[in-house]
């Protein structure tokens, strides 16, 4: 599975100042392909993953899509305790920044 791969490269490639933008832009897509919204509608960024809809069964495949593709592993409970598309990508980037950082 290459493509994940490359997102994962992409995105550790990207300076920490456009990091963030991009990550939101891929994580906002797969939430709206989870949610089965079209490409223009709005999502909310700071309204709960359960108040937009979600299950926790989407949610826990929608987790394994992201570790997949970024390569990073996404504790559970960060889900439940951060659980808002803004905060997700706060911590994603943070994550992603730091794993460039420790290689």
């Amino acid at each position: 599975m290459s493509e994940p791969r490359s997102i994962a490269l992409r995105m550790r490639e990207l300076p920490p100042a456009d990091l963030r933008d991009e990550l939101e832009v891929f994580v906002v897509a797969r939430f709206k392909e989870v949610l089965l919204m079209d490409d223009h509608e709005e999502l909310p960024l700071d309204t709960s993953f359960f108040d937009l809809g979600l299950t926790s069964l989407n949610l826990g495949r929608l987790r394994k899509e992201l570790e997949e593709a970024l390569d990073v592993g996404i504790d559970a409970t960060l889900l439940f305790n951060t659980p808002t598309v803004d905060e997700l990508v706060t911590h994603l980037s943070k994550r992603l920044v730091t794993a460039v950082y420790d290689r």
